[in-house]
C-alpha cells in the first residue's frame, strides 16, 4: 500500500488505512476509461427526478453529498467511475475497483474519492475531508462508513481504501449491500476553497485574498485582520503621505496595500510593502511570528501617526489600561504602577477556555519566605502581588500561548490541548470598577495556526461585518465558511476529528467592544479616501500596466544608443569616449524599422534634416579598441536595423553632423573605398591632456603632410606651424608618424576608419616637460588606477578614492594618502586586501620594496581596487619593531572593564608590557601604584604572569584573555601564612562561570565569616543578596560545598595549594574559590533563523 494515512473506523474489524490509488507510469489511474459509468445519484435519501436540478446547485459549494450505483458488480474487473459532482468548482467522482490481496490471495473491494482527475495542470490543490459510504438496500439499516482527510493535488488526486470491505462480503445478500447485483456507494464530502486555479475569490465572497511571498502568510492573516478593523483603515488612508518616497514609506505601502483588497477583483501583492519595511527577499523566506510583527507593526503605524491628523488612533482604538500593584499584608505599604497594554497574553496550557486564562491572569500571588518583598524601611515583607484591568480597549488582541519553552529539549514546543473561546466575552468581572459601558466583547476574527514550532500555515478566519457570517482568509483564496469551521474548530485538542487538520488552532483572537461596533465597523467608501492617494495609486497603476505591457514586448524592440561629438570633448583617455562616463542619446525602438525610418527618428531628436547626419556604428576592434565604422547607407537604406546591428543589442552609433559654420545643406559624399574618416586630438604637454579637435574624410592617397594646414585650422595654430604626428593604436601603444611626405595608406599600418591621430606643436626642447609627448601620457595614463583607501578602524567605511599610478612605490603612495588626509605620511599604516573577501589583510611593512601593482593583486576582478589603513599615534618604523597587544583593564572597584591597545616591544617582557599600560590608565591615588598580569580563561583566573616573562611566550587569541589591574596595597606583600587565592562566580554547576574573576587574600586559620565579610565588600553587594550565595572550593572538578550552618569554620590553606597532577608531566592543578550564585547580567536572547527578531527599518 502507498501513501498510508492514520488507523480509522477499527470497530469494523481489521485496521482498514486510507490510501492513494495506484497509478501507471503517466500519473494516470489504473481504470479502463471506456467502461460503462452509471449516473450520479445527488441527494441524501434519494435520486432527484429533474437532471438539471445538479445544474442548478452552485458548484462553488463547499459540501455536497453524491451517490454512484455500480451495476454488474460480481463482475467487476476493472476500476469504474462516477460523474462528476462539482464541489468548489472542482469535478469529484466515485472510484470504484476490485484489489487483490498479496497476503491471504483474497480479493477486497477498493472504494476511492478522486478529485480533478482529468485536469493536466500541475499547480492545483485542495483541502477535503469526506466520509466513504457503502448504503445497505434497506433505509433503515446503517451503512458501512470510513472516513478520510488529504490535501489532493496532481500527483495525489485520488485518497481512499484499497480494502473497504472483503469481496464476499459485498457479495453475501445476508449482508445486504448487493441486490440485483448492483452496489449504492455514497460520499459526503467538504472541502477547502481550492489554491492554484481560477477561483474568484470576489465574485464567491465580495473580498480579495494577498498572494505570499514564500512564507509571508503569517503576515497576510494580521493584514487582512487590520484591514477589516475598519476605523483603522480608514485612518491609514488618511495619513499624508504626498511628499513620501514610492518605495520606502511604510505608511504609503499600507495604505495600497489596503486600497488594492478594498477595490482589487485579483489576489494583491504584498511586496512593496515588505520592501518599504526594509527586509530583502530572505525576509520573505523566513517564517516569523504572528504576534510579534503585530506589536512591530501597531508601533511603527502609531510612531508615523503622530503630528498628523490622525495622531493617537492607535491608541484609541487598541490601548488599554491596568494597574500592578504589591500590598504588605502586616504594614502599611504598598506598591501600584499603571501600565498600558496593546494585547494581552493569555496561558493555553491546564486551561479550559479564555475565561480560565484571565482569572489565572489577575490572580493574586503570595510573596512569603525566600520571596519576601523589599518594603524599603519597613525590610523584607509578606506581601500579595496582583493585576487589575482599569479600562478594556475598543479592540482587543488575545495572544494565546501555544508556544512554550520546554526546558527538557531545550526548545520552543507548541501545546495543541483544546482551548475555548466565545462568540460573545463579557469581561467586566476582571474591572476594577464597571466603566461606562459593559465590557462585552464579539468575536471580529480567528488568526490559526496548522503546524509545529519549526513552521506550518497561517489563516485567519474573519467577521467582516459582524453579523455572524464569516469567511476563511487563505493567503489568495478567500472563500466562505460556517461558524462552525472558524470558531469550533480552531479550540484545538482534536486530533482524533478527521474533520480538523492536525496541530491546527486558533493562535490569536480579535475582540471587539459591543457598544462601538457599530463605529468600528463603519463602511469605508470611496469618499474616506483622499482624492490626491487615489490619483497616485490609479497613476501608479497604470504605469505597471505599462512597464508589463514593455517587457511582454520587450523581445519586439531594441535599444541604440547614439553619440555625437560633443560626447568625445573633454574626453582624456583612449579610443573616443569613456563607456562607464558618457550620457549618451538612448533610443528604444523596434528591431524591424529599416534604417531610413531610423534616420528619420534621429533626424527628428537632434533637430537636422535626415541630409545633414550620418551614422557610424561602433565596432569592437581585433585589439580590443572600439571605434566607428562606415556604413553603406545607399545598400543598407531599406535593411532592418536588427540585421544591420547584427543583433547587438544595445547598438552603438556615432552620429556625424553638419557643422552649422559650414555653409553647406547637405553633408559632403563619403567614397568607402577611397576615403576613410580619421579622428583628430590635440595633446598640450604643459596641462598634460589631451583635446578632441574633430574629424576628417581624407582620401587614402593623400600624403599626410598635406593634412597639416587642416589640422592647425581645427587647433586654432597659425597655418604653416610645424607638429608632431601620431597614432593612437590601442591603449599604451602610440606610434609617431614618421616620413609625413607618404601617402595615409602607406603610413599608417592597416588604415581604416575610425583610426585616430594625435598630434601636438613641435617645441625645441620637449625634455623639460614630465610627459613630452602622447607616448609618454598615454603610458601614464595605462598605469594609472582608482584606488580606494577605507579607515580599518571604521566598520563599512566607504572610504575616498584617489587616482594613482600602478607603479608607485611605498613612500610615493603614502605621501599622497597623507595629503589627502592632511597627515604625516609615517604616522600611516596600510592593510592589504583579504582576497576575495572584504575587510582588512596583512600589514604593508614601511620599507616594502614593490610598487603599488602588486598591492593590488588581491582585489577582486572589475571591483574598485582597494586598500585599508590607520592613523597611528607613533611613527610606522618604530610600530613595526613593536607587538600590538590587547588586554582588559579593571578599576580597583571591580565595575569598569575597558580594553587597552598596547605596543611594548618585540622582544619585550610583562614588565615592559605594564609600562605601557601605565601611560594610559589612572592608578588610584590609595593603591599600590603597582599593575599584574593575569591570565583568564572561561570567567576564571589561570595564573598571575611573572614580571620577567617574555611576551613571546604569551598565547594569545581563543578563548583565554589577559588582564592588567592595580595590586592593592595589602595584596603587595604575603607571609608565609597567607595566600592569594583565585575567586569565581558560578551558578549551580561549576562549570557555568561568569562574571569578573579575582584575587583574595586569605590567611591560615582565620575564620572563614572574616573571608566573606572582605567578599562581600570587594563586589559591594547588599545584605538582602549576600545571603544567597554560597561558598565551594573547587579543584579538578571536585567541588566541596563550605558548611553555612558552622559558623566556627575556619581556613585551611593547604586546601588551596596547587595540586600535583599525575601526568608524569610535573603538572600543578590550582585549587579557586567559587561563589555559586543567580547569574544577574543580562543574557543575548537566542534566535533560530524561524525566530529571528522582526524589524521593521523604515
Amino acid at each position: 500500500m502507498s501513501n498510508m494515512m492514520n488507523h480509522v473506523n477499527e470497530s469494523e474489524g481489521a485496521k482498514t488505512e486510507a490510501e492513494e490509488m495506484d497509478t501507471d507510469q503517466d500519473g494516470n489511474n489504473c481504470h479502463n476509461p471506456s467502461e460503462p459509468q452509471t449516473a450520479v445519484i445527488n441527494g441524501v435519501v434519494k435520486p432527484p427526478e429533474d437532471k438539471d436540478e445538479e445544474m442548478e446547485e452552485d458548484e462553488s459549494r463547499a459540501e455536497a453529498t453524491f451517490r454512484f450505483v455500480v451495476e454488474n458488480f460480481s463482475k467487476l474487473e476493472e476500476s469504474v467511475l462516477s460523474l462528476p459532482c462539482m464541489v468548489r468548482n472542482l469535478p469529484w467522482k466515485i472510484m470504484a475497483m476490485p484489489r487483490k490481496n498479496q497476503a491471504d490471495r483474497g480479493k477486497s473491494f477498493g472504494f476511492f474519492l478522486q478529485c480533478n482527475g482529468e485536469s493536466e495542470s500541475t499547480s492545483w490543490s485542495c483541502q477535503a475531508s469526506a466520509e466513504l459510504r457503502m448504503l445497505k438496500w434497506d433505509p433503515e439499516a446503517d451503512p458501512l462508513k470510513r472516513n478520510i482527510q488529504h490535501l489532493f493535488y496532481h500527483k495525489e488526486n485520488d485518497w481512499g481504501f484499497s480494502h473497504f470491505i472483503a469481496w464476499q462480503e459485498v457479495l453475501d445478500p445476508a449482508n445486504g449491500y448487493i441486490k440485483d447485483d448492483k452496489i449504492i456507494l455514497e460520499v459526503q464530502v467538504t472541502a477547502d476553497a481550492p489554491h492554484g486555479v481560477s477561483w474568484d475569490s470576489k465574485k464567491h465572497t465580495g473580498y480579495v485574498g494577498l498572494k505570499n511571498q514564500g512564507a509571508t502568510c503569517y503576515m497576510n492573516s494580521l493584514l487582512q485582520t487590520l484591514f477589516f478593523t475598519n476605523k483603522l483603515r480608514r485612518a491609514v488612508y488618511l495619513m499624508p503621505t504626498e511628499s513620501d518616497d514610492s518605495t520606502r514609506s511604510v505608511p504609503l505601502a499600507l495604505q495600497r496595500v489596503f486600497y488594492e483588497l478594498q477595490f482589487s477583483d485579483k489576489p494583491v501583492g504584498t511586496k512593496k510593502l515588505t520592501r518599504s519595511f526594509g527586509w530583502e527577499t530572505l525576509d520573505s523566506f523566513m517564517q516569523h511570528d504572528v504576534q510579534e510583527l503585530c506589536r512591530v507593526l501597531v508601533d511603527n503605524m502609531e510612531s508615523k501617526m503622530k503630528g498628523t491628523c490622525v495622531e493617537g488612533t492607535i491608541p484609541r482604538l487598541f490601548e488599554g489600561k491596568m494597574l500592578s500593584y504589591i500590598k504588605c499584608k502586616h504594614v502599611d505599604y504598598d506598591s501600584k504602577r499603571e501600565e498600558t497594554f496593546f494585547d494581552i497574553q493569555l496561558n493555553v496550557k491546564g486551561k479550559k477556555n479564555v475565561m480560565e486564562s484571565f482569572k489565572e491572569y489577575c490572580t493574586v500571588e503570595t510573596l512569603d519566605g525566600d520571596n519576601k518583598y523589599d518594603a524599603g524601611e519597613y525590610g523584607l515583607q509578606e506581601s500579595e502581588k496582583g493585576v487589575v484591568f482599569l479600562t478594556f480597549p475598543p479592540v482587543l488582541h488575545l495572544h494565546l500561548m501555544r508556544f512554550m519553552y520546554d526546558p527538557v529539549t531545550d526548545a520552543n514546543i507548541k501545546i495543541n490541548d483544546r482551548f475555548e473561546f466565545p462568540e460573545r466575552l463579557v469581561l467586566d468581572d476582571f474591572l476594577q470598577k464597571k466603566e461606562k459601558t459593559s465590557a462585552t466583547y464579539l468575536l471580529h476574527a480567528v488568526l490559526v495556526h496548522s503546524g509545529d514550532n519549526h513552521g506550518g500555515h497561517y489563516v485567519v478566519y474573519i467577521n467582516p461585518k459582524g453579523d455572524g457570517k464569516w469567511c476563511k482568509f487563505d493567503d489568495d483564496v478567500v472563500s466562505r465558511c460556517t461558524k462552525s469551521e472558524a470558531v469550533d474548530h480552531n479550540f484545538g485538542g482534536q486530533e482524533d476529528d478527521l474533520t480538523v487538520r492536525h496541530c491546527t488552532n486558533a493562535y490569536m483572537l480579535v475582540y471587539i467592544r459591543e457598544s462601538d461596533l457599530s463605529e468600528i465597523l463603519e463602511p469605508v467608501c470611496e469618499k474616506d479616501i483622499p482624492d490626491s492617494l487615489t490619483a497616485r495609486l490609479i497613476e501608479e497603476r497604470k504605469l505597471e500596466a505599462l512597464k508589463r505591457k514593455e517587457r511582454t514586448e520587450a523581445h519586439l524592440y531594441m535599444n541604440v544608443h547614439a553619440l555625437t561629438e560633443d560626447n568625445f570633448c573633454g574626453h582624456q583617455g583612449n579610443d573616443l569616449y569613456d563607456p562607464e562616463k558618457v550620457n549618451c542619446r538612448n533610443f528604444k525602438v523596434k528591431k524591424n524599422l529599416t534604417l531610413e525610418e531610423f534616420m528619420q527618428i534621429l533626424a527628428e531628436n537632434l533637430k537636422y534634416p535626415v541630409k545633414q547626419i550620418r551614422p557610424w556604428p561602433f565596432h569592437c576592434r581585433q585589439n580590443q579598441t572600439f571605434r566607428p565604422t562606415v556604413l553603406d547607407l545607399e545598400a543598407d537604406l531599406n535593411k532592418q536595423i536588427c540585421d544591420i546591428s547584427e543583433q547587438e543589442n544595445p547598438w552603438i552609433i556615432f552620429v556625424e553632423t553638419l557643422p552649422p559654420e559650414s555653409g553647406l545643406q547637405a553633408l559632403p559624399p563619403f567614397d568607402k573605398d577611397s576615403d576613410v574618416l580619421l579622428f583628430l586630438k590635440l595633446y598640450d604637454p604643459r596641462t598634460k591632456s589631451i583635446s578632441y579637435v574633430g574629424h576628417l574624410y581624407v582620401p587614402i592617397s593623400a600624403k599626410a603632410n598635406e593634412l597639416v594646414p587642416q589640422l592647425n585650422r581645427k587647433a586654432g595654430f597659425p597655418l604653416s606651424t610645424q607638429l608632431l604626428l601620431y597614432e593612437e593604436v590601442k591603449p599604451n601603444l602610440i606610434e609617431k608618424l614618421g616620413d609625413l611626405s607618404l601617402p595615409m595608406e602607406k603610413l599608417l599600418d592597416e588604415l581604416m576608419d575610425g583610426d585616430i591621430i594625435v598630434f601636438q606643436r613641435e617645441e625645441d626642447d620637449l625634455t623639460q616637460f614630465s610627459l613630452p609627448t602622447p607616448k609618454e601620457y598615454f603610458r601614464d595614463l595605462y598605469n594609472q588606477v582608482e584606488v580606494t583607501f577605507c579607515d580599518k578602524s571604521m566598520p563599512n567605511d566607504p572610504g575616498f578614492t584617489l587616482d594613482l599610478n600602478q607603479r608607485m612605490n611605498y613612500d610615493q603612495m603614502a605621501n599622497a594618502v597623507a595629503n589627502h588626509l592632511g597627515t604625516d605620511p609615517y604616522k600611516l599604516q596600510f592593510f592589504k586586501c583579504q582576497g576575495y573577501r572584504d575587510g582588512p589583510g596583512n600589514p604593508v611593512k614601511c620599507t616594502y620594496e614593490g610598487n603599488l601593482r602588486d598591492l593590488l593583486v588581491f582585489s577582486k576582478p572589475k571591483q574598485p581596487k582597494k586598500l585599508y589603513f590607520q592613523q597611528l599615534d607613533m611613527k610606522i618604523n618604530e610600530l613595526e619593531n613593536k607587538k600590538q597587544f590587547k588586554v582588559l583593564w579593571i578599576n580597583e572597584k571591580m565595575k569598569e572593564e575597558r580594553e587597552l591597545v598596547l605596543y611594548p616591544n618585540k622582544n619585550g617582557k610583562v614588565q615592559d608590557l605594564l609600562e605601557e599600560a601605565k601611560k594610559q590608565v589612572e592608578l588610584s591615588e590609595t593603591g599600590s601604584g603597582k599593575l599584574r598580569l593575569l591570565e583568564i580563561i572561561s570567567y576564571k583566573i589561570l595564573a598571575v604572569q611573572k614580571e620577567d616573562l617574555a611576551l613571546d611566550h604569551l598565547m594569545v587569541g581563543g578563548t583565554k584573555t589577559y588582564r592588567i589591574e592595580e595590586i592593592p596595597t595589602d595584596e603587595v606583600n604575603t607571609t608565609v601564612d597567607e595566600l592569594l587565592i583565585p575567586v569565581a562566580h558560578f551558578q549551580k554547576e561549576m562549570y557555568q562561570t561568569f562574571g569578573i574573576p579575582f584575587l583574595l587574600k586569605i590567611k591560615d586559620g582565620e575564620p572563614f565569616s572574616e573571608v566573606k565579610e572582605r567578599i562581600q565588600k570587594k563586589l559591594d553587594i547588599s545584605d538582602k543578596d549576600f545571603e544567597k550565595y554560597k561558598f565551594a572550593i573547587i579543584v579538578m572538578g571536585r567541588l566541596e560545598y563550605i558548611p553555612e550552618e558552622n559558623q566556627d569554620v575556619r581556613v585551611d590553606l593547604k586546601k588551596f595549594l596547587p595540586h600535583a597532577v599525575q601526568t608524569g608531566m610535573g603538572m600543578q592543578a590550582r585549587p579557586w574559590l567559587g561563589l555559586d550564585h543567580v547569574n544577574k547580567t543580562p543574557k543575548r536572547p537566542r534566535y533560530t533563523y524561524l525566530e529571528k527578531a522582526i524589524k521593521i527599518h523604515n
